[in-house]
């Protein structure tokens, strides 16, 4: 049998095979091309379903009932406006008393409030019809209420009345507030009032006590030694005396170069003998004196004493009536009409063998040593003190009235004030140029008061006007009886004085700044215990 030629099998084969790769590479590339479009058009579709989405947000949003109350025709916004004035209108009448029209009021309020929250849930602008009643209701109320002159003009009436009440009521509790603050201020503890009895009973008792002085006041040359350092406290407060010596003398570099001159009144003088002849005080020279032992304080030399035997001084400042007017609570303290808060116009006579000397207030606390102060140039100046104006205040025209033509004259009304409390007195000064004459000129101008209302603050500026000497600040810092101080300040201060009401041996003193005063108070003392001092 004839086989067939090989070239003729061979081709036949290459042309099926052919024609197979042709088509599976066709399929596989339109399989490719299928997938290639498919995730094209998955984003379009993405992209489609967020703008649908979008839209029925904004379709859902533009229905909210906030946007509808925007219309000036809204329903929604009418309902709002009537509530408002019906809630203004409730509290009128119930101010007045009108109870029943009040809770008809109420309730018509929560009946609009519960439409538009229905509104605001469903989403639907409110129509018409659907809240005509409740608009009308309401509407017949707020007529109602201007019938019954609850209208603008009648709230703004009852308002102001509201206002001037309010008024009146804290001005009376700002005069009894300022009244018992000054009654606190001026009472004597019991525990002070103890102290003063039984010092007294025991100078009278213990003649031990009264030796030791005679024994002392062989020393009596110190307190006419100029080359020492020589300090007047003048007071009846035994307890605040004592703190300002002993903290003298602890912040003194050499106490016994210090001598104290103390002046008080026939009541206290016994007592304060007693407590400065048991205490040493670390060997410090005190000598006490009773300001009834000068002869020479009288009315026919002193005008204050001769101004208080007039009749209409003594309702102005004891009966609390003068002219007109009433007198403040503060001008009928006490301390301003004794002669001990006088007596610094007098230093000279008090001690007229001293050239110079550092006068203290008893509501002080000393903390560094003071004897820098007797070396200070007072460049010709009699008096040495911190002043106290910032700006516009504590100048002159805050304690003198201007308005009187001496005054006005006479005095800068920009001049800056000072402070007593810690003042340092050239004494050869003031006798040459007679600056308790001065004093007196100006008291006795000021008989009627019109110059100066009280106090020695006025008269002091007056007197010591062009014969001050400023002082570094921190001399002196003021206020921790009635204001917060800066600590830097406190830190920074040789004396720091507790001016104001708040003093650091009352109930009312401030807190924070009694452990200052409290340091120089021995506790353990037994009299301060058996007293209850604390």
């Amino acid at each position: 049998m004839r086989r067939r030629g090989l070239d003729f099998r061979r081709p036949a084969r290459r042309r099926f095979s052919n024609v197979f790769w042709l088509i599976l590479c066709g399929l596989v590339i339109l399989l490719f091309i299928g997938l290639l479009s498919r995730e094209n058009q998955q984003p379009t579709s993405r992209s489609a379903t967020a703008k649908r989405s979008y839209r029925h947000e904004k379709i859902i949003e533009g229905l909210n009932i906030t946007d509808e109350m925007l219309s000036p025709d809204s329903v929604a916004r009418q309902l709002n406006d009537q509530i408002s004035l019906a809630k203004a209108f409730l509290v009128i009448a119930k101010e007045s008393n009108n109870l029943q029209f009040a809770w008809d009021l109420s309730a018509q309020i929560r009946n609009s409030q519960i439409l538009l929250s229905n509104a605001a849930l469903q989403r639907t602008p409110l129509t018409t019809s659907e809240s005509e009643t409740t608009i009308r209701d309401m509407a017949l109320l707020l007529i109602q209420a201007q019938q019954l002159h609850y209208d603008s003009a009648t709230m703004i009436m009852r308002l102001k009345a509201k206002i001037q009440g309010l008024e009146e009521q804290m001005n009376s509790i700002n005069e009894k507030s300022s009244k018992y603050g000054q009654i606190a201020a001026e009472e004597v503890p019991k525990s002070l009032y103890c102290l003063g009895v039984r010092l007294t009973t025991e100078w009278f008792k213990n003649s031990n006590l009264q030796k030791k002085l005679k024994q002392r006041r062989q020393t009596a040359i110190k307190l006419r030694d100029n080359n020492l350092y020589h300090f007047c406290i003048f007071s009846d407060n035994i307890l605040a005396t004592s703190v300002v010596v002993n903290s003298t003398v602890c912040n003194s570099k050499n106490p016994k170069n210090v001598v104290f001159h103390l002046v008080t009144d026939e009541v206290n003088y016994a007592a304060m003998k007693a407590w400065f002849t048991t205490n040493s005080f670390q060997g410090v020279t005190v000598d006490v004196q009773k300001i009834e032992a000068f002869s020479w304080l009288n009315a026919s030399y002193v005008p204050v004493l001769k101004q208080l035997q007039d009749s209409d001084t003594q309702n102005y400042y004891f009966s609390g009536s003068g002219g007109n007017n009433r007198t403040p609570i503060k001008f009928r303290n006490p301390k301003y009409l004794s002669m001990l808060n006088h007596l610094r116009f007098y230093i000279p006579e008090v001690f007229p063998a001293l050239k110079k000397i550092v006068f203290l207030d008893d509501d002080v606390v000393v903390q560094k040593d003071l004897s820098s102060l007797f070396s200070i140039d007072l460049n010709g100046n009699v008096n040495g003190a911190v002043e106290t104006c910032m700006e516009t205040f504590h100048r002159y025209h805050k304690y003198l009235n201007y308005s009187h033509p001496l005054i006005r004259e006479h005095f800068d009304p920009d001049a800056c004030g000072w402070a007593f409390g810690m003042n340092v007195f050239d004494l050869v000064e003031w006798r040459k140029r007679n600056v308790t004459g001065i004093y007196h000129y100006w008291q006795e101008k000021n008989v009627d008061r019109t110059l100066w209302k009280l106090g020695t603050l006025p008269p002091g500026l007056l007197t010591f006007y062009g014969l001050t000497e400023p002082l570094n600040p921190s001399w002196h810092v003021l206020g921790l009886g009635y204001t917060n101080v800066d600590p830097q300040l406190i830190e920074k201060g040789a004396v720091l004085h507790f001016n104001g009401n708040s003093k650091p041996w009352l109930k009312i003193g401030m807190e924070k700044y009694k452990p200052l005063w409290d340091k120089y108070l021995d506790y353990s003392h037994l009299l301060l215990q058996q007293c209850n001092v604390h």
